[in-house]
């Protein structure tokens, strides 16, 4: 009965969004009785879909096989942790779930749109009722999650093995954030475009949204990269896969985004390209959605094989953007530019960010789709792959980490770069002396090495010249230093922070890619290996049983440079319900390194052994959740998150005697 209420609060949220994206678009100038109306009708749409997503996911805690969704991807005998999570490990379930966050994010914007014209209003709550109708109506007519089976089956046919783990309950929640989030940033460009206001007030109410989807983003790209490297097996970090890309290239348009908007709320400049970029973000949000849908792909991230669904996709793609891009022909001619600067200046430097930033995403664009197409419109194959990508965007990237730590210790409108150089001095001499000794101490033959470590080192140290500049520490006594340090912006902090997580990143990728050692070979119980200065002994080999598993187990004793000792037990698991093999990899951290273990297929009487030391590898995920904590404590400041401030009343003069 669940499944049938289920299903009929979908129907429901449909019908009712349908009715709110005619009501906000054709009816907007209607006011605040709208405004009330289409608010209400965005919770409601949340409510109904929550019920819906909770009907689903209780079939799958219960192991109800008349489901055919928990039928085909569930198993009683899976922990419930995978159960939940087995609800999004699909296409359906997380088209549902999709749609989920979609209304989430439209009860949030009706919640805090009270300071938002009542016009404004109902058309960001009309495109986003108009892109939940969409994507409700392509769940309900083509990838139906509540369908039956009559008469059920005893089991279920389980999740594929490699998504059962902790990362698939955390990745794609995350994800889908990120991507749905730049919905509103859409519905806002739409809303600016119909409207005609398009000015700093209208920046200052993106922005916070525009930060939110890229910190949920950004949260999920690190955490799918991280679970990638230590589920799939295959000691690598990052793939240049499509939908690797596709999710990657949301994240640089909206951190071009974000650049551009502060531009607009503090000039009230760079208002087309503005609303452009909140217009391609979400598109390829879309992109992505397509990607992994259509059928076109065969990755462990892809759901679908089907090639109608991925006709539906397309369509609806060429319908919701390219409607957006035509009011965006029709009406941009019409916007004026904002505030006129000098090419010296904070604006100048944001643009210079804004360009290679849109050029990245263009490279990454070409490199992904041009395989596709070409494949679709002449059927011959070909791989763009990481040579091309990594020297692409390196080339792209390294002119910006030069140039950005000279961005915020820039004025608005006409800047010094002299000046701004000269406070930068002592941290650019600190980053080149550690470029070149730790250099030197690894023994690096001439490589592009010392400038990345180079790069990554000043943009890290111009994050930390940042926060001493604003406080002046050693210009002043300290203690009034330390009371400016508190007393700066939160916002400013999240700038600072971000940054230095950027260099961070840029740090680990450097190390990991320039000092990675792998070792393959064959051991026995009873044998080592050395790698690196670990000598990795094999103790014994065990077959053990899971809760939904059999696995081959192999116990090691790592002994490190320094002598001390620990024990990694990587698997060969084989599935019950399916028969499917995964790997398990045993990870060993050691400081800001990590030693990876690998038991692989047995040869003959041995087994084969791969071993990685990856130095540094973890300043990759530590610098991504650095950026992310700076996009929570951006959000924190209370000038960012509640938008424009009301306007204080006059005092009323006090009566003279």
């Amino acid at each position: 009965m669940s499944i049938e209420l289920g299903h009929f609060a979908l129907v429901l949220a449909f019908a009712i969004a349908v009715v709110s994206a005619l009501g906000g678009l054709l009816l907007w100038r209607r006011g605040e009785r709208l405004a009330a109306v289409l608010s209400q009708a965005a919770i409601l749409q949340f409510v109904l879909v929550a019920v819906a997503f909770l009907a689903v996911v209780q079939a799958f805690v219960v192991s109800d096989f008349s489901l055919a969704l928990a039928a085909n991807h569930s198993h009683s005998l899976k922990p419930l942790i995978f159960k939940i999570s087995g609800v999004w490990g699909n296409h359906e379930g997380s088209m549902l779930l999709w749609v989920l966050i979609l209304v989430l994010f439209g009860a949030l914007a009706a919640a805090f749109s009270r300071s938002l014209p009542s016009d404004l209003t109902n058309l960001v709550l009309g495109t986003q009722s108009l892109l939940t109708a969409a994507f409700a109506g392509f769940t309900l007519f083509t990838s139906n999650p509540f369908a039956r089976l009559s008469p059920a089956p005893l089991e279920g046919g389980d999740l594929n093995p490699v998504l059962q783990d902790v990362g698939l309950a955390i990745h794609p929640p995350l994800l889908y954030a990120g991507y749905v989030g730049f919905s509103i940033c859409f519905s806002f460009a739409v809303a600016a475009l119909i409207s005609g206001r398009i000015d700093q007030a209208w920046a200052r109410w993106v922005r916070p949204w525009t930060m939110l989807s890229w910190t949920f983003l950004t949260l999920g790209i690190a955490m799918g990269s991280y679970w990638a490297y230590y589920e799939l097996g295959w000691g690598g970090w990052w793939f240049w896969d499509p939908v690797e890309n596709a999710s990657f290239m949301p994240w640089l348009a909206g951190t071009a985004l974000l650049h551009s908007a502060l531009v607009m709320e503090k000039r009230n400049a760079l208002k087309i390209w503005t609303i452009f970029l909140a217009i391609i973000t979400f598109s390829l949000s879309l992109l992505g959605t397509f990607l992994v849908r259509s059928g076109i792909l065969t990755s462990v991230h892809t759901f679908a094989s089907d090639p109608t669904r991925g006709l539906v996709i397309l369509a609806m793609l060429a319908v919701l953007i390219g409607g957006a891009f035509m009011l965006f022909a029709i009406r941009s001619p019409a916007l004026r530019q904002g505030g006129l600067f000098a090419p010296i200046s904070r604006e100048g430097a944001l643009i210079l960010n804004n360009l290679f930033l849109a050029t990245a995403v263009g490279a990454v664009l070409v490199g992904t789709l041009y395989p596709l197409l070409l494949d679709a419109l002449t059927g011959t194959t070909i791989s763009v792959g990481a040579p091309f990508f990594n020297f692409t965007f390196g080339a792209l990237m390294a002119p910006l980490l030069l140039v950005l730590p000279f961005g915020p210790l820039l004025a608005w409108k006409r800047a010094d770069l002299v000046a701004a150089g000269q406070r930068l001095m002592g941290f650019a001499a600190l980053a080149v002396f550690l470029a070149i000794l730790i250099s030197a101490l690894a023994g690096n033959s001439i490589s592009l090495v010392p400038i990345g470590l180079l790069l990554g080192f000043w943009v890290t140290f111009g994050a930390i010249a940042e926060l001493i500049e604003r406080s002046r520490l050693g210009r002043i006594p300290l203690a009034e230093s330390m009371r400016r340090l508190a007393g700066l912006p939160r916002s400013i902090w999240s700038t600072a922070i971000g940054h230095m997580g950027l260099g961070l990143t840029v740090l680990g990728i450097v190390s990991v890619s320039a000092w990675e050692t792998e070792l393959v070979t064959t051991l026995n119980p009873g044998e080592t290996a050395e790698l690196s200065g670990y000598v990795i002994a094999f103790d014994s080999f065990e077959q053990v049983e899971g809760p939904n598993y059999l696995a081959d187990t192999g116990a090691f004793t790592v002994t490190g440079p320094n002598g001390g000792t620990e024990d990694l037990m990587p698997e060969r698991r084989t599935y019950v319900a399916s028969g499917t093999p995964t790997t398990e990899a045993a990870i060993q951290t050691y400081g800001l390194s990590q030693l990876y273990l690998q038991l692989g297929e047995p040869l003959d009487d041995t087994h084969v052994i791969r071993v990685w030391h990856k130095p540094y590898i973890l300043l990759i995920w530590i610098g991504a959740l650095i950026m992310s904590g700076a996009g929570i404590l951006s959000l924190s400041d209370r000038r960012v998150r509640f938008g424009v401030p009301q306007t204080a009343r006059k005092a009323k003069p006090e009566a003279s005697l």
